[in-house]
């Protein structure tokens, strides 16, 4: 029988969601492609275990991760079952829809139909009665998004959520659904967008500007830019990584001898700090406390703990930014 480690808050901060009561650790837990059938249940059931030791207590999914689509939130289900029935209250789960999930007209996007559907199945695989943050995980060009917005809602009042939040919304998309959520009694709690130090449109476009204004919360998926801001590439390309891979996400193309000449040049500040190069990045979407999370993944507890060792140094000096924009943008 897993017991929490007594210490579990002792080093990981915890940051305040908007203006909302509630609070985030620095880093979170992805469940998006290293828990399904193909993993070891035993691996991902220490990945979870140890991350809740180390004060990691919210666990990021949606309704297709896996692969298979669903398995994620299976898995987590199995694990909630096992090891977490007594520290349910101290966890923070989300999950997302919007992407396929089923076949046929209402099986993705952003109506009513969908989106309440898949709660309901995400809750069954999960064996949950509620999740604390329920996402619209993408914006539906063809559905009105007082439809979509007033689902989230709804989710609420019928106590299958406790918060909402959106996933890939433009800066005036999501003013705009905070407007609507708003008028509904539901605030808009939080928006996860992708952000990383090779990806700063949150900044550039103005969504971080958006979620000030808004005193909405923010968490950042693929701040290592899907393995690229880690050891991984510093020589090139490895025969099992996914950039050798066929994944959609990173392919080959992308690795060019350019971009591992600014790994390493970025390596080289990581050292300075005493840190590796994924911690550096890591540190760096969640400086000057704008971000409230920064997601990650892992394959193996050790992975994790690589991780969440970035929140001891989460200070920059201005020399430092100013090192890293002019190897990052040239």
């Amino acid at each position: 029988m897993y017991t929490a480690h007594p210490d579990r808050y002792a080093q990981m901060p915890y940051r305040r969601t908007g203006r909302s009561g509630l609070k985030l650790p620095a880093l979170s837990l992805g469940l998006w492609h290293n828990f399904g059938p193909d993993r070891p249940v035993e691996t991902q059931r220490a990945i979870l275990r140890r991350a809740f030791d180390l004060g990691v207590t919210h666990f990021d999914l949606a309704n297709n991760y896996g692969p298979p689509p669903g398995s994620a939130e299976s898995a987590l289900g199995a694990a909630l079952k096992a090891d977490f029935a007594p520290y349910r209250d101290e966890l923070v789960i989300s999950t997302k829809a919007g992407y396929l999930m089923w076949p046929g007209p209402y099986g993705e996007w952003g109506s009513r139909k969908y989106l309440l559907s898949s709660l309901d199945q995400s809750l069954e695989r999960m064996g949950l009665d509620y999740v604390d943050i329920f996402y619209s995980h993408r914006p539906d060009p063809q559905t009105p998004l007082e439809e979509t917005m007033g689902a989230l809602h709804t989710a609420v009042q019928q106590g299958k959520a406790l918060y909402v939040g959106v996933s890939n919304y433009s800066p005036e998309q999501t003013r705009e659904a905070a407007r609507i959520l708003a008028e509904l009694g539901t605030p808009l709690l939080i928006h996860q967008p992708r952000y990383s130090m090779l990806d700063r449109r949150p900044e550039a476009g103005g969504l971080l500007d958006a979620l000030d204004e808004l005193q909405v919360g923010s968490i950042a998926y693929s701040p290592l830019e899907q393995g690229l801001l880690t050891g991984r590439y510093l020589n090139g390309i490895p025969e099992d990584s996914r950039a050798a891979s066929d994944s959609p996400f990173l392919n080959s193309d992308a690795v060019t001898e350019e971009l591992v000449g600014r790994l390493r040049a970025l390596d080289e500040i990581a050292g300075s700090r005493g840190q590796t190069l994924a911690q550096l990045a890591l540190a760096w979407v969640l400086r000057q406390g704008r971000v409230t999370s920064a997601l990650v993944g892992a394959s193996s507890p050790r992975q994790l703990e690589d991780s969440v060792a970035a929140v001891g140094n989460l200070d920059f000096d201005s020399d430092e930014l100013a090192r890293i924009d002019k190897i990052v943008q040239g």
